[in-house]
């Protein structure tokens, strides 16, 4: 008897363990789908991820995609934003981007698909943690 009161105590649990993860918020759920391109706008869809900018060029990579992003004011406003939470010259930060995402042109060098940048969402205030950290040596 005491036995079958564990089980069933037990199946409870897991039970009510089940349920509490099945009811979660709207809200909660939507952030969880949202990682990668978020939001779709009426006329532009929004992305988050880690942004890069150099003089050659400039990237956004979040987890399922690279885009090479349009070097157009939009571009340049967002690396001056990014600026300060820089430690290093070649750190990515976080963002959040609102734009369209088109082929390159042809003939165009560089990646496949450019993201053309509408609006800034938000910009993180400390750099992206480095998969790989290459150091240089010093002579």
């Amino acid at each position: 008897m005491k036995n079958l009161l564990t089980l069933l105590s037990l199946i409870a649990l897991i039970a009510f363990g089940a349920c509490k993860n099945d009811a979660k918020p709207e809200a909660e759920a939507e952030v969880v789908e949202e990682s990668d391109k978020l939001i779709e706008d009426k006329d532009y869809k929004t992305f988050k991820g880690d942004f890069i900018y150099t003089k050659e060029g400039a990237v956004l990579m979040g987890k399922n995609f690279i885009y090479g992003v349009e070097m157009d004011l939009m571009a340049e406003i967002l690396s001056r934003q990014v600026a300060p939470s820089k430690v290093d010259t070649n750190d990515m930060v976080a963002v959040v981007v609102r734009g369209e995402v088109n082929p390159k042109a042809k003939g165009a060098e560089g990646w496949d698909e450019i993201l053309t940048i509408k609006e800034i969402v938000a910009v993180s205030e400390r750099p992206t943690e480095a998969d790989i950290k290459i150091e240089e040596k010093k002579d």
